[in-house]
């Protein structure tokens, strides 16, 4: 992985649409349904849309059913940090690009083989690079 990203909200404004800061750097949620990626199937590799960290492939992509881009596995463990978060009355695990800290969405145990794990991400917080040529 490359080196950490540490930037002003300042800097992160500039860089980012108002949607992208809301979630990446203020831990917003976009609404089920609604992002450009929860119904995405061309093949590829899903980044970071602040600092373009390789995240996810799309082979690890399936439907959850959440309207939120759900994935079993990132590309290699250091990708995303996982951290608690007690926020809104809950218990879950937050997932975080582990290069820039961006909020990427949550993590739970509902997934399928071969982790069983399902991490749903906001289409906000990605951006996609298509295999294709």
């Amino acid at each position: 992985m490359a080196d950490k990203i540490d930037r002003s909200d300042e800097e992160w404004r500039r860089e980012l649409t108002p949607e992208q800061f809301a979630v990446c750097r203020e831990k917003g949620t976009e609404r089920a349904f609604s992002g450009r990626y929860w119904d995405h199937h061309e093949t590829g590799t899903y980044r970071c849309v602040a600092c373009a960290a390789e995240l996810f492939r799309s082979e690890t992509k399936f439907d959850s059913g959440s309207g939120w881009p759900s994935f079993h596995t990132p590309i290699t463990d250091h990708d995303v940090t996982s951290v608690a978060d007690r926020s809104h009355g809950m218990v879950r695990i937050e997932v975080l690009c582990s290069r820039c800290d961006a909020h990427l969405g949550h993590v739970f145990e509902d997934g399928p083989a071969p982790t069983g794990l399902r991490y749903c991400i906001n289409s906000a917080s990605l951006d996609f690079s298509s295999d294709a040529k």
